[in-house]
């Protein structure tokens, strides 16, 4: 049911669009090392945030699409990528509040007694935040393969310094 709903059009779009989008941020930070980017995928495709000009980001975009097209599939996997912050995050909290939960009547001392024990359980569970972010990544949010995806044009939405960059794909 789950594969069902993932190939699903409007889904299949938004998970391609968002692993061709981490294939360009990977374009771009090997072109330009300790360059901010920041992108957001969506049916249309994504967005991209940077300083960096539309031939960078046409370059950039177009040869991950044709990497992806090669079989470079984990292309589409990217460390900072907002599932691995999430996975993280969900994790951390769940960690921290059973490792420190007692009950109603406890006393914040006791509470204070189980910081190390938490300290830990939230450091573990952020180590494994990240192999699971790419699972999710993998398997949920990001498609590698782009299929009959087509870059069909970018457009710049705000000039200057910071870049404001609409990538818009279809099928």
């Amino acid at each position: 049911m789950l594969d069902r709903l993932l190939s699903s059009p409007i889904l299949s779009r938004i998970r391609r669009n968002h692993g061709l989008e981490h294939a360009t941020i990977h374009m771009l930070s090997q072109r330009y090392p300790g360059t901010p980017l920041v992108g957001r995928s969506d049916a249309r495709g994504f967005f991209l945030y940077t300083q960096l000009p539309i031939e960078a980001v046409r370059q950039s975009t177009t040869e991950a699409l044709e990497r992806m097209r090669a079989g470079e599939h984990r292309l589409a996997i990217h460390p900072n990528c907002g599932t691995n912050f999430l996975t993280a995050g969900v994790l951390a909290t769940m960690a921290s509040y059973f490792s420190l939960y007692g009950g109603r009547d406890e006393r914040w001392q006791d509470r204070l007694a189980r910081l190390p024990l938490a300290v830990f359980v939230t450091s573990m569970a952020l180590i494994l935040a990240q192999p699971l972010g790419n699972a999710a990544q993998l398997h949920l949010t990001t498609q590698g393969d782009p299929e009959g995806l087509q870059l069909q044009a970018i457009v710049p939405l705000r000039r200057g310094r910071n870049k404001l960059y609409r990538i818009f794909t279809s099928d």
